[in-house]
């Protein structure tokens, strides 16, 4: 349900519709207006009777239910973006993000070399894997706290935030204390008991979308984090697994728009495992940013042909500055359209 109060109703009446639908075993999530407060009340059963009994109430002007399965990330809940505040920028607000650096940390200077192109060039946040789901279970997983402590290093020597995945319930409190944007990745996406964890993360979440998994099947995991007290979450379409075997996945760049008519919470484009290829990461971010996008999630290496995992689809370093070279038009017309509304 979504309750509107009257224009400069009281704390004491705000209070009493709170009360009311507490009565009533309902959830409140409120929002703060300049003039008028929001509440926002999700639970289980037929919501008819407490609709019926807010709206009885003089100080409320409207109670209506979300018709949507995902309430908090809906647009019917908030229809202005959220902004996730990270370091000195925002994402989902009037500065386009580019987040990139290696699938996975090697090495210090590695992840160095890669934080200061990334930062040289315009980046905002360094990417790397220190835990990696890997198909093979004798592929490289990943240096685990030590290249944690890497990232946070070369992240703290050139200014960059940090994100990472985290991939089990039981690691959130380790990533956390090192990352600056805790990543779910596609393996992980309904993995409900880290979603729930990711609640209480104090982290911003980024989110990605399964290798098979709808368009509300991603809100619907989004759902179980908001829902657990963590609204800092952003979305990220990485590609889905179709009948098509050209490319790594097939990128559903329609899903951008879709999703920023669908819901409040930023959108994130993945060129580089949405097409599994070095030479179409730089057509697919350009569109990426001209379809609306709040950012891009890129992997960029010193020596891809020596990346001990995804240094098919990763740019090195030169690469990269140069795609970011071209992406100015483009992000130039994104925040003329951004002011436009």
């Amino acid at each position: 349900m979504i309750i509107s109060m009257k224009r400069n109703s009281s704390r004491e009446e705000i209070e009493a519709v709170r009360q009311r639908i507490e009565d009533f075993g309902y959830k409140i999530h409120q929002i703060q207006g300049e003039e008028r407060v929001v509440i926002a009340a999700v639970g289980v059963g037929d919501v008819t009777p407490c609709l019926e009994a807010l709206e009885m109430m003089p100080q409320v002007e409207q109670a209506v239910r979300i018709s949507a399965p995902y309430k908090f990330v809906s647009k019917e809940f908030r229809k202005e973006p959220t902004r996730i505040p990270i370091k000195s920028f925002e994402i989902g607000g009037d500065e386009f993000v580019v987040m990139a650096g290696p699938c996975s940390v090697e090495s210090e200077s590695q992840i160095m070399q890669s934080a200061e192109a990334v930062a040289a060039a315009g980046g905002k946040v360094l990417r790397g894997g220190a835990f990696k789901p890997r198909t093979s279970p004798y592929d490289f997983q990943g240096l685990a706290e030590e290249g944690l402590k890497l990232l946070r290093k070369a992240g703290d020597a050139t200014g960059l935030a940090i994100i990472t995945e985290v991939m089990s319930d039981g690691d959130v409190p380790l990533v956390a204390e090192y990352a600056d944007i805790l990543q779910i990745g596609a393996r992980n996406m309904q993995n409900f008991a880290l979603l729930k964890s990711l609640g209480k993360a104090g982290r911003p979440i980024m989110l990605k979308r399964g290798l098979s998994s709808t368009i509300k099947e991603l809100l619907m995991s989004a759902e179980y984090v908001v829902a657990h007290g963590n609204s800092d979450v952003m979305l990220c379409e990485r590609g889905i697994r179709t009948f098509e075997t050209i490319t790594r996945n097939t990128c559903d760049i329609v899903a951008v728009p879709v999703l920023r008519e669908m819901t409040h919470l930023p959108v994130i484009l993945d060129p580089s495992h949405a097409t599994g290829k070095r030479s179409l990461v730089p057509p697919l971010a350009k569109a990426g940013v001209a379809i609306g996008a709040d950012g891009l999630i890129m992997e960029t290496h010193p020596c891809p042909e020596k990346a001990w995992s995804d240094g098919a689809q990763s740019l090195d370093l030169q690469q990269f500055g140069k795609l970011m070279r071209e992406l100015q038009p483009f992000i130039g017309l994104w925040g003329e359209q951004r002011k436009g509304g």
